[in-house]
């Protein structure tokens, strides 16, 4: 494999690399367990399969354990890796220094190619120096869109958290609201930041941050619940995943309050409650998406060179609402856990 030069060094002129149609390809089942063990993966179902060299790809995110959205991401990346003969090894901890430590051990194995995320940039930014300078590609996805060129990643793979969380807050104005509270489930997450900043920015009303303990379900349900009964006015809940959402549901009930809630990112129990109107939209990034073109990105640059984005420009895959007018035609996919 040439890995001789680097779009940091040697800037090319800007190509998207043409992988739409490969975009629909459905994955197989996926575990729901990242965990800090790394584990391979390539038994996602694909409608077919490159007859190019066998390649091995590390993916390493800051899944939190329990966190659905990963699964997704996941998938996604199962079903490039199936297709493009790859073999996937996955592994993902939410602590920076654990994350950076699992993108060491995928140097150390002299994997083809890297995929991860950036949630906190500043602690992945000597490990990617190593695997640049080990002549390892590195892409990002999900988090990092505001740092990826900065840290030297190749391509990047996600929405813009800040014009997402913009297009949230100028939602809630076309919904009436009045006072917000955006909830935040991990500190010192930049995406999460970026998300209430951008709701911050564009929401004529009063927004105020609330942090949770994004691990401990009871006590997100029980902080939501007290800020609700200590704050009548609030009428928005904003959660920055869907698991997070739903459990605002409860913690509304709990309150006796009237508040409405809005979410980033989907799973499928998520789609049916805004069917039934108990949250009124989510914001979609398409994790299913990111996984898949990060894995296929690395692909498609070991057999022929491409840089999707030409190395100067993300690849972004959100934001993109999700409401009751079109909440049946995206529920069909999140039944099957890909969207």
């Amino acid at each position: 494999m040439d890995r001789t030069f680097h779009p940091r060094t040697r800037r090319i002129a800007p190509f998207v690399a043409t992988a739409a149609a490969s975009m629909l390809l459905i994955a197989g089942c996926s575990s729901s367990s990242g965990g800090k063990k790394a584990e391979e993966s390539g038994a996602a179902v694909s409608a077919g399969k490159a007859s190019t060299p066998r390649m091995t790809v590390a993916l390493v995110t800051h899944q939190a354990p329990g966190d659905t959205f990963w699964d997704i991401v996941r998938k996604g990346a199962e079903a490039a890796a199936a297709k493009d003969n790859v073999k996937l090894i996955y592994s993902a901890d939410p602590n920076a220094g654990n994350q950076a430590n699992l993108v060491q051990n995928a140097i150390d194995q002299k994997v083809d190619g890297i995929a991860i995320t950036l949630a906190k940039p500043d602690a992945m930014k000597d490990v990617v120096s190593k695997a640049t300078s080990a002549k390892i590609p590195v892409v990002g996805l999900n988090s990092g869109v505001s740092d990826w060129q900065k840290l030297g990643l190749m391509e990047f793979f996600g929405q813009d958290e800040t014009v997402a969380g913009e297009a949230l807050g100028k939602r809630l104005n076309s919904e009436g609201a009045k006072k917000a509270v955006c909830v935040i489930q991990e500190q010192g997450n930049i995406g999460l930041t970026q998300r209430c900043d951008g709701v911050k920015k564009t929401f004529s009303g009063k927004t105020e941050t609330l942090y949770v303990n994004g691990t401990d379900m009871p006590s997100v349900k029980s902080t939501i619940t007290a800020k609700l009964k200590q704050d009548s006015a609030i009428d928005y809940v904003v959660t920055l995943g869907a698991p997070y959402a739903l459990t605002a549901v409860q913690s509304v009930g709990d309150a006796g309050s009237k508040a409405k809630i809005a979410t980033f990112d989907l799973n499928k129990d998520l789609t049916g409650a805004i069917s039934k109107g108990t949250i009124q939209f989510a914001v979609d990034q398409q994790p299913y998406l990111q996984g898949y073109l990060a894995v296929d990105s690395l692909w498609l640059y070991k057999t022929n060179g491409n840089y999707s984005g030409g190395g100067e420009q993300p690849i972004l895959t959100g934001p993109a609402f999700v409401d009751k007018s079109n909440v049946d035609a995206v529920a069909q996919f999140a039944a099957k856990g890909t969207r």
